[in-house]
């Protein structure tokens, strides 16, 4: 069982936030790989803010965006 303050969820979420963003902006800017970094990055993080919260819905959402990401790079 993981024990954390709000605080921590709080700061991961908008970390993972500001950089899904800076994955679509990187992405508009044709900035490849950092792109993918960036939504990497944004991915794990909503995905262990799932795990603090034991939300398996925003678990489940980014791991299925990861796959569709990880397929789209390799067959691309």
């Amino acid at each position: 069982m993981i024990r954390t303050t709000p605080d921590v969820a709080f700061g991961v979420k908008w970390a993972a936030s500001i950089a899904q963003i800076g994955g679509y902006g990187a992405t508009a800017a044709g900035w490849v790989p950092l792109n993918l970094l960036l939504f990497s990055a944004g991915l794990a993080g909503w995905f262990v803010v799932g795990l603090l919260w034991r939300d398996r819905a925003i678990m489940l959402l980014h791991v299925c965006a990861a796959i569709a990401m990880g397929v789209g790079y390799v067959s691309g």
